[in-house]
């Protein structure tokens, strides 16, 4: 998550760090997001992005996919491949899944929404079901478009990411 619209200190990465070592996890996080970023735009950095050694590589991208009306098979696609560079490196993935909304209407709904789980299971990875969990449609967490959490929306999603990693490196 790049933290569109928000300070530095706000974004994911910043706060995940703060969050795991409240947890007694001393990290540094490579954020490789670019805002407004689709799985194609990921996959075309992921050889730069795996030029250093990590214990944990948390993938998470689609959501632009989705916004942008990109077929949920182009992006699986893309984030197989993207799954495959990383497990070619022996790093554990986290695979944070989104939710396309109803008014995509239900065949791009099921098809988009069955991505993550889907390829949690098939490349055996973390999975995170949806990164917007408790965010999501929630005006106070949320910027005034109400698609980009605020720096409330990301705190929240740090403090749960950071339980889930806390979780898979114990």
């Amino acid at each position: 998550m790049a933290g569109y619209g928000l300070d530095q200190s706000s974004h994911l990465d910043r706060l995940l760090e703060k969050d795991l070592l409240d947890r007694g996890i001393a990290s540094k996080i490579t954020n490789a997001s670019v805002s407004g970023d689709t799985s194609n735009g990921g996959l075309n950095r992921i050889n730069w992005s795996l030029q250093d050694d990590y214990d944990l590589f948390i993938l998470g991208l689609g959501a632009n996919d989705m916004l942008r009306g990109i077929s949920p098979e182009n992006t699986k696609t893309n984030l197989e491949e993207i799954i495959k560079s990383v497990q070619k490196k022996n790093i554990p993935i986290l695979l944070t899944g989104m939710q396309a909304p109803s008014s995509y209407g239900q065949d791009y709904q099921s098809s988009f929404n069955s991505i993550y789980p889907e390829l949690a299971e098939e490349y055996e990875i973390f999975l995170y079901p949806f990164l917007l969990e408790g965010v999501a449609l929630n005006a106070e967490l949320n910027q005034s478009d109400g698609k980009h959490p605020n720096s409330k929306g990301i705190a929240l999603i740090s403090k749960k990411i950071a339980e889930k990693i806390k979780n898979i490196l114990n």
